[in-house]
């Protein structure tokens, strides 16, 4: 951490706000502070911020979060300008001009949007400016979204080929339960599983407290070192002193952000049933889903979803965008494209999933 050239910093928005929700300009500038210090140092820092929805709350008198994604959506529109303009005044302190970033995960995945956001993220970084990235959550959706900034950080860390990965949490490591239970010890390596094999998950999906369950996987995705500690212990982290939670690279080839996105930000709209032959040309040979390899479907999507891919027995071997709706696919499964394009024409003689929009779910090769 301290030899590195080039940081993803992320923080969440229990780092950034008061325990009503609104945002705590006190905890801004601390955090500004530790930043800019690193920043002086010579190193490029891209920060990662969430926060845009608490900023709304105050403005639109409202008192706790909104549950419907329209009110979280009105709300970080008012609040996402009111948290930049925080962030510009309090980096302005130390002389640092900033730039706003708004990705959505259909910017990953877009082969053009995925060059444009590389590429402006270069030239933020060129021009000495501190670029600060949050998901766009005025336009995503509950179907295809990032989910959550953990893994917003991590894909960005892919898309800025960064050095190392900072997550600031609301606790100060990963524990194998909720620390305030007794018996419950920390963490502070991450080499593999085995490393995790006494981590608990709760009933909601997290692992211990703060939403651990996405940073464990964040820091799995990243490919890089990642420390995860809280916003108190950034400048030991940033340092490259021993805080926090480190998980070490896992050795082998790093995934494209596109296929990192399919497998790890989006959730399946439907489910595609692959017979064996179809099975061993997508998982083992990495070949494109032909409609002749289907035996089923269910679920209701759209062409462009994400659809998860099962073997005759029900499990999920892969995930990809398919290119028909869930409504035509009856009609298409068992046929050859040569015979579709023939009976129904030549728009149909199309995969149901290409290759180069398909990743991989299982170990098996």
């Amino acid at each position: 951490m301290a030899k590195a050239r080039r940081i993803v910093v992320k923080a969440g928005s229990s780092s950034l706000t008061t325990p009503q929700g609104t945002i705590d300009a006190n905890r801004i500038d601390a955090l500004v502070d530790v930043l800019a210090a690193r920043r002086a140092s010579g190193t490029e820092i891209v920060f990662v911020s969430s926060g845009a929805i608490a900023a709304g709350l105050g403005p639109l008198g409202l008192t706790r979060r909104p549950q419907d994604l329209a009110t979280q959506q009105a709300a970080a529109s008012v609040g996402q300008g009111l948290l930049f303009a925080r962030y510009t005044s309090s980096f302005a302190r130390y002389a640092l001009t900033v730039g706003q970033v708004l990705l959505t995960a259909d910017d990953m995945m877009r082969r053009s949007h995925h060059r444009n956001a590389q590429r402006t993220l270069a030239q933020l970084l060129a021009l000495g400016v501190l670029p600060i990235v949050n998901e766009n959550d005025t336009v995503a959706t509950d179907e295809i979204r990032f989910g959550d900034n953990d893994r917003l950080a991590a894909l960005v860390a892919h898309l800025i080929r960064a050095d190392a990965l900072i997550l600031l949490s609301d606790v100060d490591a990963l524990y194998t339960g909720d620390p305030r239970q007794p018996g419950v010890r920390r963490v502070d390596d991450v080499r593999g599983p085995d490393d995790l094999r006494d981590v608990k998950l709760g009933r909601s999906g997290r692992v211990g407290t703060g939403g651990m369950v996405t940073k464990v996987e964040a820091a799995r995705i990243a490919g890089i070192p990642v420390v995860l500690t809280n916003a108190a212990s950034a400048a030991h982290a940033l340092a490259g002193d021993r805080a926090g939670t480190l998980f070490h690279p896992a050795e082998g080839r790093r995934m494209s952000t596109r296929n990192l996105w399919l497998a790890h930000a989006t959730t399946g709209q439907g489910r595609v049933t692959l017979d064996e032959g179809a099975v061993e040309a997508v998982v083992r040979r990495r070949k494109s889903l032909l409609p002749a390899g289907v035996t089923g479907v269910d679920g209701d999507f759209a062409a462009g979803d994400p659809v998860d891919l099962c073997d005759t027995g029900g499990h999920v071997v892969a995930r990809g965008l398919v290119n028909y709706d869930a409504s035509e696919i009856p009609d298409l499964m068992g046929r050859s494209t040569r015979w579709l394009a023939r009976e129904l024409g030549a728009e149909y003689e199309r995969e149901l999933i290409h290759r180069d929009h398909l990743v991989i779910l299982t170990d098996e090769r």
